[in-house]
């Protein structure tokens, strides 16, 4: 009898824990900005103008912090000229040293002429900010779809999934970092109404992308669905994942629902932000590190244990007071520098003028 034995070497995970505060990041800021297209061309004093100040600081907020985290992921960041020195279109990756640049331009450039009280010039940017959003996610979820090594990346569902979770990411934190604008910004409680309503659309058609990804999966095969079964199947620590993930995408979606009668509650829409964000956090992290752990060639998982330094907890650490920072100069700036009014009134509205936050201008008659 002949014992043959297998030695598994340690492989350095491709993706780093900073991929995953990218891809959140990226997602909640192209959703602000989609969000933030939408509201501009909101009639004066509407709920959608009043949710505009919220939008755009979180816009403000995600946009510049999420280069930083893509920086950090490309292991040398101080290499990132590369990409413009040997630019390659072929390269998702290449593509995105262009895209994601012209975003954060663009969404600074919204956020600033909401500030200086020229909405048109908001307007006008809108569509350009809207494609620019398209753009960062297509690239975004192209260069995980393209790796072929992996069949639960490998398939159009990815990319779509990314999506609607970083948007309704998106929702989330606009229901978080609200409450730390000046209380003249803030869009109130019937504002917020219609960004729930945004949240349960976006939760619906996320439960409509699961069940066409498995339906196509059982009718007509794929790779990616036949290896979700087989982890499903054979591992406890990928069963409870998806079941707990059903459960929590059930949780949020009645949460959304109880909101009709509770969004008046500061501590409901405090909880129900912190959940979407978690929500699309925690899908990125099953997708981008448990993926990481399941062998291209052979049997059973691989251990994944996060380092402690700035190649895991360390450096989220870093990004999340980042985040953090930014909240408070930015809420800070607003109440020592507040936006301008001088935008010119809604001829066309019978209600009188209001100013580009909701507030009522003063009569001069």
């Amino acid at each position: 009898m002949h014992i043959t034995e297998l030695l598994t070497p340690a492989y350095e995970v491709a993706w780093l824990p900073w991929a995953v505060q990218y891809f959140f990041l990226a997602g909640v800021a192209t959703g602000a900005a989609l969000l933030a297209a939408w509201c501009v061309w909101g009639p004066e004093g509407s709920r959608r103008r009043r949710l505009l100040p919220a939008v755009l600081f979180t816009l403000a907020v995600t946009a510049l912090a999420a280069p930083f985290s893509l920086l950090a992921d490309l292991h040398q960041p101080a290499r990132f000229w590369h990409f413009y020195a040997y630019f390659t279109p072929w390269s998702w990756m290449s593509l995105g040293s262009l895209l994601m640049p012209a975003f954060v331009g663009l969404s600074l450039a919204t956020c600033a002429s909401w500030w200086l009280g020229r909405l048109n010039w908001a307007r006008w940017l809108a569509p350009l900010l809207v494609l620019s959003a398209l753009g960062v996610v297509v690239y975004s979820g192209g260069e995980m779809m393209v790796v072929r090594a992996r069949p639960l990346w490998n398939t159009v569902w990815v990319p779509v999934n990314l999506t609607l979770t970083g948007w309704l990411a998106a929702v989330g934190a606009i229901f978080i970092l609200e409450r730390f604008l000046p209380a003249a910004l803030r869009p109130g409680a019937d504002a917020l109404q219609a960004l729930r309503l945004a949240g349960l659309g976006l939760a619906a058609a996320l439960v409509a992308a699961a069940l066409s990804w498995a339906a196509v999966g059982l009718t007509a095969g794929s790779a990616s669905f036949s290896q979700a079964v087989h982890l499903f199947s054979s591992f406890p620590t990928w069963r409870t994942t998806m079941v707990g993930s059903a459960i929590g995408g059930v949780a949020v979606v009645a949460a959304l629902l109880a909101g009709r009668r509770l969004m008046q509650h500061r501590g409901y829409t405090l909880a129900l932000g912190l959940a979407l964000a978690a929500a699309a956090w925690i899908f990125r992290w099953a997708l981008f590190m448990g993926v990481q752990s399941v062998p291209k060639y052979g049997a059973g998982l691989y251990i994944y244990s996060m380092p402690l330094g700035g190649d895991g907890l360390m450096g989220m650490l870093g990004i999340a007071g980042l985040c953090i920072a930014l909240v408070a100069m930015l809420g800070w700036g607003l109440e020592l520098y507040p936006p301008h009014t001088g935008v010119a009134p809604d001829r066309s509205a019978a209600a009188p003028a209001t100013s580009s936050h909701g507030l009522q201008e003063p009569s001069h008659g």
